[in-house]
């Protein structure tokens, strides 16, 4: 598909969202309608489109590049098709019917294909008939709620710490049919189904975090409710099938320092091998005025067992905000070439871009820096630049942060700065 080709068939995918939506003339949409979008989207396929990207390709912003094929099966799959190459092959039909799908200009003069036309013709009006039921039916429930109706709340049972039961209380008796849902994290995949005229639902949280959860009625989101879930200080534990294993504070917290040894791991009857434990360190709290526009973040890691299914050593940095996210790979020189960074809405894959300088010897102590002014953000490996980008998310507030290694590991001196002001953790 040329360029030509591959724009017109954007608008046309663009044309088809927007009458689903039924929210009028995208030129007048607002920053709340890209918003709604981009939860509808995620509602609907499970990936979230950020609001710039969603922007970009409404031209709302100038874009630099072409979409990405995520981005455009994301697109295709909202607007009702599996991917955007079925997309694309329904639309090029549509452009140019083959002769065996095309209706006749003239019927012809033999008695046999007039009743096969007349009934071919009658079969048309019945699907015709049956597409605007559907198209009426599909009006009715589009139709946008009047989220005033509704409401939508959290309680934590402990101020601090996991597992934590909240109970959400809601309202949701306005919505139109029995589809209703509470989201209780990010992922709208991740959803439960409550009864439209019920109170209350509750839910165990196993993992700290901050989540936009939401109520969502009739396939609407009509209301959110922001939630964090804090760690009371560090959390050491280790990921597990029904729910984590987690460590005592004083087994691996001492010394202005955080360690999960093997001495730690066997006292849990966790073996290194086959297959390592996955093991995950929080710092989950309230770090006050902290935004992720302008600021610093250092820290030294190491994660000890290199043997096994382990030869590569990858970890992984988080540095969560609210409703945003910071994801830093590191991994052994040799394994460079399968790494992810992501930086509020910047996704970099090694299989596109020189990932290398996040190559170390993590077996040693490996110290990472990042430098953010202005939403240009550079990192630093050992003191060497590895990467350097710009994000235009808005900022948000920095929530806590996350480590993930497998096996034995340990981080120490992890510190934010921002306005002269040091946050030591």
């Amino acid at each position: 598909m040329d360029i030509n080709s591959k724009e017109s068939a954007i608008d046309r995918c663009l044309s088809l969202i927007e009458q689903k939506l039924g929210w009028g003339d995208s030129a007048n949409w607002t920053n709340y309608d890209f918003e709604k979008l981009s939860d509808q989207v995620n509602l609907t396929t499970g990936v979230r489109l950020s609001v710039t990207t969603l922007k970009r390709i409404w031209g709302k912003l100038k874009y630099e590049s072409a979409p990405t094929q995520t981005t455009l099966n994301t697109l295709a799959q909202f607007a009702g098709y599996a991917d955007w190459r079925t997309f694309t092959q329904a639309d090029n039909d549509r452009a140019s019917p083959s002769p065996e799908t095309a209706l006749p200009k003239t019927l012809p003069a033999k008695s046999g294909h007039k009743r096969f036309t007349l009934f071919g013709l009658l079969i048309i009006s019945i699907l015709a008939g049956i597409y605007a039921l559907t198209f009426i039916s599909a009006e009715k429930v589009t139709d946008k709620a009047n989220h005033a109706l509704f409401s939508f709340r959290a309680n934590k049972i402990l101020t601090d710490g996991v597992p934590n039961s909240v109970v959400f209380h809601y309202n949701a008796s306005a919505a139109k049919t029995d589809c209703v849902f509470i989201v209780q994290t990010w992922d709208s995949r991740r959803r439960k189904r409550v009864p439209k005229h019920g109170q209350a639902h509750s839910a165990i949280y196993y993992y700290p975090g901050y989540f936009r959860t939401k109520l969502i009625a009739d396939n609407e989101v009509v209301r959110t409710h922001d939630l964090q879930i804090t760690s009371n200080g560090w959390l050491c534990l280790a990921e597990g099938k029904e729910m984590p294993v987690y460590f005592k504070k004083e087994e691996c917290v001492a010394n202005g320092g955080v360690e999960v040894s093997e001495q730690v791991l066997n006292k849990y009857d966790l073996s290194l091998h086959p297959q390592a434990p996955r093991i995950r360190l929080f710092n989950q709290r309230d770090f006050g005025t902290l935004r992720n526009d302008n600021f610093t973040f250092e820290t030294f890691v190491k994660n000890t067992f290199k043997s096994g299914s382990n030869a590569c050593q990858k970890m992984q940095v988080l540095i969560q905000c609210k409703d945003d996210i910071i994801i830093l790979p590191l991994a052994a020189k040799p394994c460079v070439g399968d790494l992810k960074l992501w930086v509020c809405g910047q996704d970099v894959n090694s299989e596109n871009a020189d990932l290398s300088g996040f190559g170390a010897d993590l077996s040693n102590w490996t110290k990472l820096r990042l430098e953010v002014v202005n939403k240009n953000v550079t990192i630093y490996v050992n003191d060497t630049k590895a990467y350097s980008l710009r994000f235009d998310h808005q900022p948000a507030d920095i929530v806590g942060v996350q480590y993930r290694f497998n096996g034995t590991g340990a981080v120490k001196d992890t510190r934010f700065v921002q306005d002269g002001k040091v946050i030591d953790l």
